[in-house]
């Protein structure tokens, strides 16, 4: 598959790989000039959120950008928005126009297409010894040429050639360029919270949130300067969610 990005981004290349976050994360710590992405036509350890396996056949966009970045790591978890508006952008891209109104954003890391996945994403971050800066692994998976069926979610595809990763890959790097620069490390977060907010619930839309076991259910009402999901519950409190599986109506894991 042939990439093209940025010149001064080097972008490396695999086949196979266990997961393309774990080595921009060994590829971080052994001192690689960041920025830079792991790309990966198929992965065998995939993963996401909570240590889900995330599915990753050949044909499907498999990307990490590893960068390192002077802010704190409860300020990188502000790149879950940053990444979910470059991956909703090269989307779009792709979409027959009369679709794009049917895709969304869903809290805190998902895209959704007429409700269903088409992209998920995971961030990990650490502290290197010898390194400047926190080491910083925004992985994102994107469902180009097929929609796994076995996650026992609801699963959506562009439906494009396999060879198409290329051009969708490479709408999602300037996609990228485009909001980081934008976040600006933190500084511009407002901005990108209600860039996110265009893209993604309705207000007042139902919602539940699932966690351990437990769900509460309420209508949604926004984020909060940290990002944290508001939601209304149904005796008319307002509460944050900062962690958790979402759901739409009263759907329940």
């Amino acid at each position: 598959m042939p990439l093209q990005v940025n010149a001064a981004v080097k972008v490396l290349h695999f086949e196979t790989i266990g997961s393309t976050n774990a080595e921009a994360l060994r590829q971080l710590a052994l001192g690689l000039e960041a920025p830079f992405w792991i790309v990966a036509d198929e992965q065998s350890e995939g993963r996401g959120r909570g240590g889900r396996r995330w599915h990753s056949p050949k044909g499907n966009l498999h990307a990490t950008l590893g960068l390192r970045l002077g802010v704190s790591a409860s300020s990188a978890t502000q790149l879950s928005f940053v990444a979910a508006l470059a991956a909703h952008d090269a989307i779009a891209r792709h979409l027959p126009a009369e679709q794009v109104s049917a895709l969304r954003l869903k809290w805190p890391n998902d895209v959704l297409l007429g409700g269903a996945k088409i992209a998920g994403i995971l961030i990990e971050s650490a502290a290197y010894p010898g390194t400047a800066g926190l080491a910083v692994a925004i992985g994102t998976g994107i469902n180009v040429a097929s929609a796994p069926a076995e996650t026992g979610r609801p699963t959506a595809a562009l439906g494009l050639a396999p060879n198409a990763r290329a051009a969708v890959f490479e709408e999602l790097a300037r996609a990228f360029d485009s909001w980081l620069a934008r976040w600006n490390e933190a500084r511009h977060f407002a901005a990108i919270q209600a860039a996110w907010l265009l893209r993604a619930h309705e207000m007042g839309e139902p919602l539940n949130v699932s966690l351990n076991g437990s769900s509460i259910g309420g209508r949604f009402q926004g984020l909060d300067e940290r990002g944290a999901l508001r939601l209304k519950t149904d005796a008319g409190d307002i509460i944050t969610v900062t962690a958790g599986d979402i759901y739409p109506g009263a759907q329940k894991s």
